[in-house]
């Protein structure tokens, strides 16, 4: 070939280049490997091809506003006093005792039969979706399908597609009802897949399990995932507390627990200035970030609501606003 034909191949290699674009073809490629990666295991663990395919054929690529909105997640980037603030406003206080009236009877036989008091039930209502206002639009799959294929949790995200598969594939739920947060969490109290397959029960006694359309369902199944993760109902979460200055600030943090009786000879009191309850509970102190900020005695419900939600702002949020459904008016 003379050097012209060789200059005339380098040209035009280097135009298909920049036409496709190389480097955005580098993803595709290694999502499509993933994604039949995915079709083994999901096969293998008992999902129907049908389901796969209505599932997973209409998949290119991940869906970056999905990376980004896992990026930003409040509870990791606002402060615990601004994050508790915001979301135990007056309107969800007032809504959340509408809640408690409305819902009377089915709180009530939930409350028995699961040994969880209702406050607790419908705060965490509140929290997650504003009393099911806001439960989240995106389609399920693909949302677990492009945190899956992020390599920062991609293992959790992976098991809880393999979940959601199932779901779909069990008839629980069609694939056109499966819609949720941007973390494929779904219905008014956000149950990711996995919490389905081990806490969803129906709590209306249709023969279904509907925690997206039944309310019913959707409180038995709260109350349930709480039962069993250790739930407490001859206790509540904590309490807002102050403390002396100077107070040695290394005591802080779920890692200490110590008898009320300690926290009160340590001069902790009730936001009241009131003495602690005298009951034999370990307690542990949880602070705000800016030293000035509030402080929380937490007790064991704070741990199970922790179970739920990782972070101690989402658990001081649920209590505070379950506390507040009791405050006079």
């Amino acid at each position: 070939m003379t050097i012209y034909g060789r200059w005339f191949l380098l040209l035009a290699s280097l135009l298909l280049i920049f036409a496709q674009g190389a480097p955005a073809q580098e993803a595709p490629r290694e999502f499509a490997a993933w994604l039949a990666q995915l079709r083994v295991d999901a096969g293998a663990a008992g999902i129907s091809q049908k389901t796969l395919d209505a599932a997973l054929a209409d998949l290119v690529a991940p869906d970056p506003k999905v990376i980004e909105r896992d990026q930003a997640q409040p509870e990791k980037t606002t402060s615990l006093n601004d994050y508790v603030t915001t979301r135990v406003s007056p309107e969800r206080i007032a809504e959340g005792r509408l809640m408690l009236r409305r819902y009377r009877t089915w709180l009530g036989r939930v409350e028995r039969q699961y040994r969880v008091q209702k406050r607790f039930l419908v705060a965490l209502w509140g929290i997650e979706s504003s009393y099911g206002r806001h439960t989240g639009g995106y389609p399920v799959i693909p949302a677990l399908v492009s945190l899956a294929f992020d390599e920062r949790r991609g293992d959790y995200f992976r098991r809880e597609l393999i979940e959601a598969l199932k779901i779909v594939d069990a008839g629980h739920i069609s694939l056109a009802r499966l819609k949720g947060s941007w973390a494929g969490a779904m219905g008014p109290f956000q149950f990711m897949p996995s919490s389905f397959r081990h806490y969803a029960v129906d709590g209306d006694g249709d023969g279904r399990i509907d925690i997206l359309g039944s309310v019913p369902d959707a409180l038995a199944s709260a109350a349930n995932y709480l039962a069993k993760a250790g739930w407490h109902n001859d206790q509540t979460w904590g309490r807002p507390v102050t403390m002396p200055q100077p107070f040695d600030r290394q005591l802080a943090g779920l890692d200490t627990r110590l008898p009320l009786s300690r926290w009160q000879a340590l001069g902790v009191r009730r936001s009241n200035g009131a003495a602690l309850p005298r009951r034999n509970l370990q307690a542990s102190l949880i602070l705000a970030d800016d030293p000035q900020g509030s402080a929380y005695l937490v007790y064991d419900n704070f741990r199970t609501l922790r179970r739920w939600n990782r972070s101690n702002s989402f658990a001081v949020a649920v209590g505070t606003l379950a506390d507040s459904y009791q405050q006079r008016r």
